[in-house]
């Protein structure tokens, strides 16, 4: 499993030490560093922002986006990006961007919201690689409903042995308390961007000071863990969240 750590992270010369060999996304949002990441890490993905300017209130810039993505895709540390989706829209919206969108569905991947239908979910694993995006009444990740519907989700995407039928990435689901049990090829989060800046949550005679430090730290306990090889419905009852601070 990829797992791919979200920018931007500040300072940038810290983002730089603590991101070199790494795998990243950078969201159309916050382009800020991708410039240094298609330099220094092992591969970039694309994400269109649609969740920061959702909940931003903010009118979402398709053409934007496009002319972003048609520039970066090209660069060789680039993977694949993420089709424009709007966060609270209909299913038949969601189907228009898909359709609408020009590039090649090689590197183009569509988001599947865990509040729409799971017959959309069946239309979609027809594509290479399909993006898990948690939405409406399931935005919390990790929660009882939230394993309820992946369950469901999963019993569609996955064959007899649990095998998923397409490629896999997770959306804000890099925790290895929920990687380890969903069979994704690739997940994100911006957690080590975030945490890696919290002075309260790093305490006591031996915590790190520097955000490098404490990056690299963080990037090593959910690295150490992989995604499971296949999907067991019983995992729903035995969740665990891993605590990298314990």
């Amino acid at each position: 499993m990829i797992h791919y750590h979200g920018t931007p992270f500040t300072p940038t010369y810290d983002m730089v030490k603590s991101f070199t060999s790494k795998h990243c996304m950078v969201s159309f949002e916050r382009p800020d560093q991708i410039q240094i990441a298609s330099e220094i890490c092992q591969s970039v993905v694309l994400d269109n922002g649609a969740f920061s300017a959702w909940r931003q209130n903010k009118k979402y810039n398709f053409d934007g986006y496009l002319k972003w993505v048609t520039d970066w895709i090209k660069h060789p540390s680039v993977d694949w990006c993420i089709i424009p989706d709007i966060i609270d829209g209909t299913e038949c919206e969601n189907d228009r961007l898909i359709k609408e969108w020009p590039l090649s569905m090689f590197y183009s991947v569509p988001v599947w919201h865990m509040h729409e239908s799971l017959e959309r979910l069946e239309r979609l694993i027809e594509y290479p690689r399909v993006a898990l995006g948690s939405s409406g009444q399931y935005s919390t990740v990790g929660n009882k409903d939230w394993w309820i519907k992946m369950s469901d989700a999963m019993s569609i995407i996955c064959d007899s042995n649990g095998i998923p039928k397409t490629k896999l990435h997770g959306l804000r689901m890099l925790d290895p308390g929920i990687f380890s049990k969903i069979p994704l090829s690739s997940a994100d989060s911006c957690y080590v961007a975030r945490n890696s800046g919290i002075d309260s949550n790093w305490k006591g005679p031996y915590s790190m000071t520097g955000r490098y430090a404490r990056a690299v730290v963080l990037m090593q306990r959910i690295e150490s863990h992989a995604s499971s090889s296949y999907w067991n419905p019983k995992v729903i009852d035995a969740y665990q969240n891993h605590d990298l601070f314990g």
